[in-house]
């Protein structure tokens, strides 16, 4: 069996560095709610934005060699990134992904721009444990969110789904994520047999990155009010058991914080990806925050 990447990692003993890489923009054509997204020049524009983000997970690829590298086969059955999204990336910058060992079952990890902006900070872990995001998900929790106006409806505990997540290496992935996974494979950061042909457990693996596609392609089904420009500001995924291509699986929501900021309303929804047997395959935790300038009336008293 073929090596996992042929991505080249240097280690010191204590860090590892991944290359350069120059992630490549997917989501220009992304719409919802009958309109475009942030990842879309004009709507960047209008938000006052320097360029168009590429899309938050599209960095996780570059994390990926680095938990092979750290855990071996492992990182494909429990592995996990839980990250925290920093500074945006446009098509034409290059970023690094670095990772520091802090026990055998877990690494800190971030990305960084040639300026050293950092992209992401994020835990890389395999097995049961806490993580970045589950130390910032209680700090949330514990807050009053004020008077909300855009994700109001929301409230702790409700749930959405069950949703079809099966993913196939040929069919479109919708209006949020309008490419396939053979399409991803030819842009994608770090290349792997293991994502195009076969691995270790038959077919195909995921790439970390298109997990949260998985999860979030049909919707979360949540009472949102629109039109309004959202963004990614955490996320979490964290394998069960190898997340195979074509196998047969579904997806439920659960809302499990809201909260706000200056510029944006947010929300954390708690994703499980099961099969048919109702095995737990994988989870997604996402933290999306909704553009307050976005939405048409939103009090300026608010913000």
């Amino acid at each position: 069996m073929t090596t996992a990447f042929a991505t080249t990692i240097t280690d010191d003993g204590t860090t590892l560095e991944g290359p350069w890489r120059a992630p490549r923009q997917m989501l220009g054509d992304q719409t919802y709610d009958g309109h475009a997204s942030v990842h879309d020049d004009a709507v960047a524009a209008d938000l006052g934005l320097t360029g168009a983000p590429i899309e938050g997970p599209t960095h996780f690829s570059q994390l990926d060699p680095l938990g092979v590298a750290l855990f071996g086969d492992r990182w494909f059955v429990d592995g996990c990134i839980s990250a925290h999204f920093e500074t945006m990336v446009v098509e034409g910058e290059q970023v690094r992904a670095r990772a520091r060992r802090t026990s055998p079952t877990t690494a800190d990890a971030t990305a960084v721009k040639h300026n050293d902006e950092t992209v992401l900070t994020a835990s890389l872990s395999v097995g049961a444990g806490p993580t970045l995001l589950s130390q910032r998900l209680a700090a949330v929790q514990a807050r009053d969110p004020g008077d909300l106006f855009i994700i109001d409806r929301l409230s702790v505990g409700m749930r959405t789904g069950p949703h079809d997540a099966t993913l196939t290496m040929s069919d479109h992935n919708g209006d949020l994520y309008p490419f396939s996974l053979a399409d991803k494979l030819e842009a994608i950061t770090e290349p792997s047999p293991w994502f195009a042909t076969a691995s270790p457990w038959g077919a195909p693996v995921v790439p970390s990155e298109m997990l949260s596609v998985m999860a979030h392609r049909e919707g979360s089904g949540l009472p949102v009010r629109g039109p309004a420009v959202g963004l990614f500001v955490d996320l979490e995924v964290r394998r069960h058991q190898p997340v195979l291509v074509g196998a047969s699986l579904n997806v439920d929501h659960e809302v499990v914080a809201v909260g706000q900021s200056r510029r944006v309303e947010s929300y954390w929804t708690a994703s499980t990806i099961r099969n048919d047997s109702g095995e737990l395959v994988a989870e997604v935790l996402l933290h999306q925050g909704v553009f307050k300038a976005s939405y048409a009336g939103y009090p300026t008293t608010n913000e």
